[in-house]
């Protein structure tokens, strides 16, 4: 594996050039990553040492734990080695810079992250017994396995418009996540609502940026494509080019579309995957948070002090 970073002329180069702003994006990554990975087993030390059936401990939390593993670990693999799928484009020049090898990471990762909504919306639908946040945790790992299909799709074709699908229904899978939250909203009170509230608000942000910048971009790279009549692979011809060939280049012109996803990605999309993971823990602490049960545990007026005091 290789770290340099080509300058120009093309016969110099050194090691991870920090004049080149690539350097800097791919160490702010690489930082996030590790301060990620630290979070998840600063998690797994108070998960673990929980007494089983503790309210810290809730059933399930291991499995979740292991799906936040898999996300979190999978997007620092993906910031170590960046590439852009379709492109064939990466930072380093390894064959862990492989395509298929990214993708394939990749939708484990995707999948696990899907997998932890549906655990957290099954939790509070069933602590609530609401049934649209029960339907909605249902169709969210369906939803997820059909965009990755999309995305397979895409790299092993090199079609953008595959990527531009794939996206939209990520948009409509944290729009059904969005819709299973909002109807929690009125069961609960206090930090729990609150804590509704900024999870809905956060994925508006994210429907309005793949509404707006992601999906855009990929249409916008089809009809490029189009219009120079780019030839599509064949499946299993892309898949051979996707395992083999890999371009490293460190120039800002070639990465400039990719970083802002990229960074969001994996930072941001990152913390929600922990904090699903925190949030999961804390059923045996949601009664209190229930705005039907603190109606009910309020203590009745006597009747005299509600009459009129005609009445009386």
């Amino acid at each position: 594996m290789s770290l340099e970073w080509r300058v120009q002329p093309k016969s110099l180069s050194r090691p991870l050039d920090w004049s080149n702003p690539l350097a800097w994006w791919w160490g702010s990554l690489t930082l996030i990553s590790v301060a990620n990975i630290g979070v998840w087993f600063v998690l797994y030390r108070q998960f673990h040492d929980a007494p089983t059936g503790s309210p810290a401990s809730p059933g399930g939390l291991g499995l979740m734990l292991v799906l936040c593993a898999a996300y979190v670990f999978g997007c620092a693999f993906r910031s170590f080695l960046p590439r852009a799928d379709v492109q064939r484009i990466c930072l380093f020049d390894s064959w862990l810079s492989s395509v298929a090898l990214g993708r394939s990471v990749a939708t484990l990762a995707e999948l696990a992250f899907a997998a932890q909504w549906a655990l957290f919306l099954q939790q509070l639908g069933r602590v609530t017994g609401a049934e649209t946040t029960l339907n909605a945790a249902a169709a969210i790992v369906p939803l997820i396995l059909i965009a990755e299909c999309f995305s397979w799709y895409a790299v092993l074709t090199r079609h953008f418009l595959g990527n531009a699908i794939e996206n939209s229904i990520w948009a409509v899978a944290f729009f059904v996540i969005g819709i299973g939250l909002c109807r929690l909203l009125p069961e609960f009170h206090g930090l729990v609502r609150a804590l509704l509230a900024v999870s809905i608000a956060c994925i508006a942000f994210y429907l309005a940026f793949l509404m707006t910048v992601d999906v855009p971009m990929y249409l916008s790279r089809w009809r490029a494509d189009l219009a120079e009549g780019s030839r599509l692979l064949r499946p299993l011809e892309g898949l051979y080019d996707a395992s083999t060939r890999w371009i490293v280049t460190h120039d800002i012109a070639h990465w400039k579309d990719e970083i802002a996803w990229m960074s969001l990605y994996f930072s941001a999309a990152v913390w929600g995957s922990l904090a699903l993971c925190a949030l999961y823990s804390l059923e045996g602490y949601l009664p209190q948070y229930r705005t039907e049960i603190a109606a009910i545990s309020a203590p009745a007026q006597p009747i005299l002090t509600v009459l009129p005091a005609a009445a009386r």
